[in-house]
């Protein structure tokens, strides 16, 4: 049998790269960044004295509160209802209009107010993570999931309730919304 193809020169190709997952793009990003550095610089004991100890466990201690036990967990106001705010320092966190119900156990936003969040890798439980903070005072909320493809920006904020206070009304000044992770 004759080799059909003998003589023909094959040009190369370059190898089809995978396409890099976005979770995989902000942590590789993460992982070369210096920990955040919040605005408002306060002692561990001057936060003891302003949060109550659960409080304190989670936006301190970067802990978690259980799953479905949140006030804001099934908390779904309308978009002129307010807003939401860090429960440590009542900087604007997120619009009622970007929470969402994601079924998973905790409050779910998909975009959040320009300027408000900071994101950091977290390495705890020996799982690589994105840890969202309060650029004002450095709190704990929570942290953001990528890829799901459940809203249009493609991020799920999972945020503890224990971080946050809802706070009926706008800003006090105009804010911006945008995803997250836009940038990255």
């Amino acid at each position: 049998m004759s080799n059909m193809f003998a003589g023909v020169k094959l040009k190369k190709t370059a190898p089809v790269e995978k396409p890099v997952d976005l979770t995989e793009k902000v942590l590789a990003s993460l992982e070369k960044q210096p920990p955040p550095v919040a605005a408002q610089q306060k002692s561990e004991d001057v936060w003891k004295e302003t949060l109550t100890p659960e409080e304190y466990a989670i936006i301190r201690g970067k802990g978690t509160e259980e799953a479905g036990s949140g006030e804001y967990d099934k908390f779904y106001p309308t978009e002129t209802e307010g807003h939401f705010v860090c429960r440590a320092c009542k900087a604007p966190l997120y619009s009622a209009k970007a929470k969402f119900d994601s079924g998973c156990g905790w409050p779910a936003f998909d975009r959040c107010y320009v300027g408000a969040l900071q994101m950091s890798l977290d390495t705890s439980h020996g799982l690589k993570r994105i840890e969202i903070t309060c650029c004002s005072c450095g709190g704990h909320l929570g942290h953001i999931f990528l890829g799901e493809k459940a809203t249009e920006t493609d991020e799920r904020h999972c945020v503890n309730s224990m971080s946050l206070k809802f706070v009926k009304g706008p800003p006090a000044r105009p804010l911006e919304e945008a995803s997250l992770t836009a940038a990255a």
